[in-house]
């Protein structure tokens, strides 16, 4: 947890400086944002499942700490190509290479969890996630702000590529301190034989047709989660709000997201009915995602009623991480939750390209479209429970 706290960080020190670094000093479009962002989830879409597999087949330490360093790699030329196309290209290389960490150390937790702390411990992870998320945005404004580091690293206005370089470094950093820690795995499932995208998925013929429906409803919940994420402060800005007005929001959103994953998910979990806290989470979220974006005081409504969207999605993440462990043969869980990833990425491919159009058009159709797709997850989680339930009434 403490190590996944630290990526956080790590990760997330471009975030700040990116817009200004690709609008102001490249002098990029503005529609290269969403397509940035695109091909850095394809990356994670097809580099999870690989990462996935060739963990379980024993090589975890060197799948986390090889993704690490093609993050670092695509992370440095990022910042130093200088050439949009060639920086879409290494936003893939970026999503290819982060995409082992972000699978493989929900697996890990998944693997030393016991099964009646799994959950927790998931809302744990993410919780550290997110509060190193929220520190290492801090950093990477401070850096490129405050004028006597500014002065010293060169990491100001016309120069912040050195930001880039900064991350890559203290990322290398990290996976060396992960290649310490990190161990491989003791027993290798015999059916693993062969490492590539394609194989990865073979595997899910092994897992329940219900897992699938689930995993399939995951992507229109990662459309919406992302386009909230992404387009939340740009809905701000249309509305005329300042900078300090974003930035405090989204202090409240994390702590909010934060304190929920520390003590309310541990008792929600005590609920054997996954599945109905699924669909009461998605229904609440769709109610209040149509009020508060309709809403004649929205500041009220967005500090209000939009945070049972962020309570539910704070509970939803380790929730459905925890429900897919559950169906998973033991030796597979890096690999399943690789083609998690995967799914889950997909909408973070799909959605913002999506959502770019719509606010272009008119933004309140962008969050509209949040909430369709809120609702076709609902349901298929709808459709997962009520055959779930149906098989268990005919096997008892």
């Amino acid at each position: 947890m403490v190590i996944y706290f630290f990526q956080g960080i790590i990760h997330n020190l471009g975030h700040p400086v990116t817009p200004a670094f690709v609008q102001d000093d490249l002098g990029i479009p503005k529609y290269m944002f969403g397509v940035f962002f695109a091909t850095m989830s394809l990356g994670l879409v097809f580099g999870a499942p690989i990462w996935g597999i060739v963990a379980d087949r024993g090589h975890k330490r060197m799948a986390m700490v090889g993704g690490l360093i093609l993050y670092s790699i695509g992370q440095f030329a990022f910042g130093y190509v200088g050439n949009m196309y060639w920086m879409v290209f290494f936003r893939f290389v970026s999503g290819f290479g982060v995409s082992a960490t972000l699978t493989l150390f929900i697996s890990q937790t998944v693997e030393i969890s016991k099964p009646e702390n799994r959950a927790k411990h998931l809302a744990w992870m993410a919780a550290a996630l997110a509060l190193g998320r929220s520190i290492g945005y801090w950093i990477g404004g401070f850096l490129s702000s405050n004028t006597w580091i500014v002065t010293r690293l060169h990491t100001g206005e016309g120069e912040l590529q050195t930001i880039f370089l900064i991350q890559a470094l203290l990322n290398l950093i990290h996976a060396a301190v992960v290649f310490i820690i990190i161990k491989d795995n003791k027993t290798v499932p015999k059916p693993l034989q062969k490492t590539n995208f394609i194989k990865s998925f073979k595997n899910l013929g092994k897992i329940d047709k219900n897992v699938l429906l689930f995993l399939i409803s995951l992507i229109f919940m990662s459309i919406a989660f992302t386009n909230f994420s992404k387009y939340l402060d740009v809905y701000f800005n249309d509305l005329g709000y300042s900078t300090d007005v974003i930035g405090n929001f989204n202090l409240v959103m994390g702590v909010v997201g934060i304190l929920t994953s520390i003590f309310i998910v541990p008792f929600v979990i005590r609920v054997k009915r996954t599945l109905l806290i699924f669909e009461i989470i998605q229904i609440t979220s769709i109610l209040s995602v149509l009020y508060v974006f309709r809403s004649n005081q929205f500041m009220v409504a967005i500090y209000t009623v939009f945070m049972i969207y962020v309570v539910g999605q704070a509970i939803y993440r380790p929730l459905e991480q925890h429900f897919i462990a559950e169906q998973v043969k033991d030796g597979l869980y890096a690999t399943t939750m690789g083609v998690r990833q995967s799914f889950f990425s997909i909408g973070m491919v799909i959605g913002p390209l999506i959502a770019g159009v719509l606010i272009e058009i008119k933004p309140i159709y962008a969050f509209d479209f949040n909430t369709a797709m809120l609702a076709i997850g609902f349901m298929l989680v709808l459709l997962v429970d009520i055959r779930m339930r149906k098989e268990k009434t005919q096997s008892g």
